[in-house]
């Protein structure tokens, strides 16, 4: 990635995409570019006027720009503004999210949830993926709930057959009908939404990945899911009782800004789902609270 670099980072008003963005600026070059999005016009102006009033010394210059990741008009029009004034993108993180409460039945959550984290991943990868340049960094953040061995068997041989952005799309929209005309139970869906939707977001990314892999492992592009592990935000705390292990996200931003900004990586990571530097196995199941991400 020699040159000028540009970075989007969606969903970042706040929380982890707020780190993420203060993190690239500080850490990219003068005369680099990371765009901070968010869907509220005010408060995307004014998180770039607090990042910018943190940031001491070089670093990259902060833009705001409008993105609605629930939106195909909004994300491409971003994508084709970024794409005429420069011509491709250098690292992309996918980071919006949908908050959950556990006080609310999964009907009334499901269609925000899949909009957000599921066709808003999808949009992204459609619109920013042909723009990734060579040794670019492309990560949807997930989850290590994100895994195969998260869901009962009977709804994870459709994941396991997809082969294209379009089949996961077709998953999403009948995971999200059988929420609404209440036989998701019945037909192995688990109750907690974040389940199925975080393994979509892999399964994603594990097929656009799968489509472009022989060119990007030729340059040096990495397409990969990454989990953040668990945060201590209003999202989040409703979930826990005990948040004694979450980090801040300041703190979750550091790995994850470690990947995107190594000058190389290992291949192995290529596709994957990846949380502190390792492969977390698609057919694997997490245990422990402390690797969930609610960004």
């Amino acid at each position: 990635m020699a040159g000028t670099r540009i970075a989007l980072v969606t969903g970042a008003t706040q929380g982890l995409g707020l780190a993420l963005v203060e993190g690239l600026a500080a850490r990219m070059a003068g005369g680099d570019h990371v765009f901070l999005t968010g869907r509220d016009p005010a408060r995307v102006e004014a998180e770039v006027g607090v990042v910018a009033g943190r940031l001491t010394g070089a670093g990259a210059e902060v833009h705001g720009r409008v993105v609605d990741v629930t939106s195909t008009a909004s994300v491409q029009a971003a994508a084709d503004a970024i794409a005429a004034e420069y011509g491709g993108i250098d690292i992309v993180f996918s980071n919006a999210g949908s908050r959950m409460s556990p006080d609310r039945a999964p009907a009334e959550e499901v269609d925000q949830v899949a909009e957000t984290y599921n066709h808003g991943a999808l949009r992204m990868l459609r619109s920013f993926g042909p723009l990734l340049r060579p040794g670019g960094r492309f990560f949807v953040v997930a989850s290590a709930l994100g895994t195969l061995g998260q869901l009962d068997p009977r709804v994870r041989a459709p994941f396991e057959r997809a082969r294209s952005l379009d089949d996961i799309e077709r998953i999403v929209e009948s995971w999200r009908r059988a929420v609404h005309d209440g036989s998701a139970t019945e037909l192995g869906w688990p109750g907690w939404l974040n389940l199925p939707s975080k393994v979509a977001q892999v399964a994603a990314v594990r097929v656009a990945a799968a489509q472009r892999r022989e060119r990007d492992l030729a340059d040096g592009t990495l397409i990969a899911a990454v989990c953040p592990g668990l945060i201590d935000t209003a999202a989040s705390r409703p979930w826990f009782t005990d948040m004694s292990r979450a980090q801040t996200p300041e703190e979750a931003a550091r790995a994850l800004l470690d990947l995107g900004l190594a000058p190389s990586v290992d291949p192995k990571y290529y596709g994957e789902l990846v949380q502190f530097g390792a492969v977390l196995p698609w057919e694997g199941v997490a245990t422990t609270p402390e690797v969930v991400s609610t960004t």
